[in-house]
């Protein structure tokens, strides 16, 4: 085993020490806010003692042949992410989650992923940062692609210690840290449900879009329609604020019953407009924030197929009022989703960058309340107009915050799309990012 300390901390005045490779791996989760599922997760470390500094999570690509391009893309983004946060990680530890396929073990599992560890370890080694330790976790164990002792490290692999036992865990439950569940569960949560009820907001959707399409090509008839869609996720929102409180799951099922198929057709195709959805973003702090974030939680479990690429916007403004409120975890889920959706998703991209270099969203709050008072005087003057929200950029030299961000993940590559507004067919309509 190797014989090195890590420290971290869920604040200034608490460090915890962590040695070799079974406290690494129930720290990880405490780490990123839930047990990432077939994700690779790397740490970045600092100094002598080795400080836990950015981070960055990815889903491990299903074909070997991409192993290559995405560890260095990987190793260049973690590296040179800390480097534009004023720091230069002095090593890196790795974590290669995903349980047994069907008919495999978890050690396997561990040796079917060692060349993409290796890949992950050479990638890093060639900008000259090491990579201290590499962990497989697959099912309830996990190895060490690092130690070659197998009295520490066997081959079979080492026992998970048991939720809630560790030195990490009783210093995450006094810091008021939660683990969430898995990846798995936290996305669930945002994805569509097959079934009648999909079948019936689908058609909600074609009927929608017929009736929306011509109107979002019109100047003016989109910033009715935008008005309108506004209007309507209002009502809405206010709709789900005086439901009571629940449970994450029962209060799910609860705001599906109290959006009609329609409702949510009609919102959803209107956030297709990018100055629709700007304005929508206001609603990121205060009393309304939690309505909001419900309502587009609620909205991306709507869009069923064929219109899934139509969850971009409501995920991201999920993500972004998660940032916004601090709920940082489940921010990077929603935000990664929509990326997954739409990997030219500007918007996303941005707000994902930002949340995992660490930036302050104050920057962006003061950006949009200065968008809607701006609004507010000019309708107080008489004037008619109404300036739209323009497209939120995220300066990565905006205010950043005091306490330690997390590293900035390889964002969803893919081409970058034009903001012109252009019709799918049954999809509807997509106007900007």
């Amino acid at each position: 085993m190797n014989k090195h300390h890590e420290s971290t901390g869920p604040s200034d005045e608490q460090q915890i020490t962590l040695r070799g490779p079974a406290e690494l791996a129930d720290a990880l989760p405490y780490l990123m806010g839930f047990h990432p599922n077939d994700s690779v997760v790397m740490v970045a470390l600092h100094g002598g003692r080795g400080r836990f500094g950015g981070r960055l999570r990815l889903g491990i690509p299903q074909s070997a042949h991409e192993w290559p391009s995405v560890a260095e893309q990987l190793a260049e983004c973690l590296i040179k992410g800390s480097e534009r946060r004023g720091g230069r990680p002095d090593a890196i530890v790795l974590f290669l989650c995903q349980d047994p396929a069907e008919g495999e073990t978890g050690s396997q599992t561990m040796e079917r992923l060692r060349p993409f560890a290796q890949r992950l370890r050479t990638a890093c080694g060639a900008l000259d940062v090491p990579v201290l330790e590499a962990l497989c976790i697959s099912g309830d164990r996990f190895w060490s692609y690092v130690c070659p002792d197998a009295r520490c490290c066997p081959a079979e692999g080492n026992r998970l210690a048991m939720q809630g036992t560790s030195v990490m865990a009783a210093a995450a439950a006094y810091a008021g840290i939660q683990v969430r569940g898995s990846l798995r569960e936290m996305e669930s949560r945002l994805a569509p449900q097959p079934g009648g009820a999909g079948r019936e907001q689908q058609r909600a959707l074609d009927s929608a879009g017929s009736a929306l399409v011509p109107k979002l090509l019109d100047e003016e008839s989109r910033k009715e329609v935008g008005g309108a869609t506004l209007d309507l996720a209002r009502r809405l929102m206010e709709r789900l604020g005086q439901a009571p409180a629940s449970t994450p799951s029962l209060s799910d099922l609860n705001d599906d019953r109290l959006i009609s198929h329609e409702e949510a057709a009609a919102v959803i195709l209107g956030l297709q407009d990018r100055e629709t959805r700007d304005r929508a973003a206001e609603w990121m702090e205060g009393p309304e924030a939690q309505s909001a974030l419900r309502l587009w939680r609620a909205l991306a479990r709507r869009c069923v197929a064929p219109y899934e690429e139509h969850a971009a916007a409501p995920l991201t403004l999920a993500g972004w009022v998660s940032w916004s409120t601090g709920d940082e975890p489940a921010a990077r889920v929603a935000l990664g989703l929509a990326l997954r959706l739409d990997p030219g998703y500007t918007f996303a991209q941005l707000l994902h960058e930002a949340c995992n270099q660490g930036l302050d969203p104050e920057t962006l709050r003061r950006c949009l309340r200065g968008e809607r008072s701006t609004r507010t005087v000019r309708r107080g003057r008489g004037t008619g107009r109404v300036a739209g929200a323009r497209s939120v950029r995220v300066q990565a030299a905006g205010r950043r915050r005091t306490r330690p961000g997390s590293g900035r993940p390889d964002t969803a590559s893919g081409r970058r799309r034009t903001g012109q507004l252009r019709s799918q067919g049954r999809r509807g309509t997509r106007t900007g990012r």
